[in-house]
């Protein structure tokens, strides 16, 4: 038989403590002597004894800081020179965006000359409609994952 194999019983009844001397946990019930944490339920998360808490010492920033990664702006004016297919993985190798992988948005600013066939994550209302006007079309995507590193057996 092995640890893992035990068998147990988690049936244990709770300690009654503070029923007298003969029940083992008597008297104080296992509290101490006199002092804070005998009488009552202690004393509230962070409390320091009446010195001013660390979350009330530390100098706080206004506002709210969101975690959601910001998506990277690509202009209309600058996909001209990518080519006919516009994506993350294209934009990554012109130059213009971080990583394939981020979220990105194209902006108006700039002139499309070119038919171009544009598959990102968002564009504006106007980008839209400039990309239309030179003949392409603009298809939302989801951002693509990352892929997931395989065990090697």
């Amino acid at each position: 038989m092995k640890y893992h194999e035990l068998k147990t019983t988690s049936n244990r009844s709770a300690k009654r403590v503070g029923r007298g001397i003969a029940a083992g946990q008597g008297k104080t019930a296992g509290r101490g002597t006199k002092g804070q944490n005998a009488r009552g339920s202690g004393t509230r998360p962070g409390f320091e004894g009446g010195q001013n808490p660390l979350m009330q010492r530390l100098p706080k920033l206004r506002g709210f800081r969101s975690i959601r990664p910001k998506a990277e702006v690509v202009y209309t004016g600058q996909i001209n020179n990518i080519g006919s297919q516009v994506d993350n993985f294209t934009l990554t190798k012109a130059g213009l965006v971080s990583s394939p992988y981020v979220k990105v948005k194209l902006v108006v600013k700039g002139n499309v000359t070119k038919k171009t066939d544009v598959k990102l994550q968002a564009a504006s209302k106007n980008a839209v409609i400039a990309i239309q006007k030179a003949g392409g079309n603009f298809q939302a995507v989801p951002r693509i994952g990352r892929e997931k590193a395989t065990e090697k057996a």
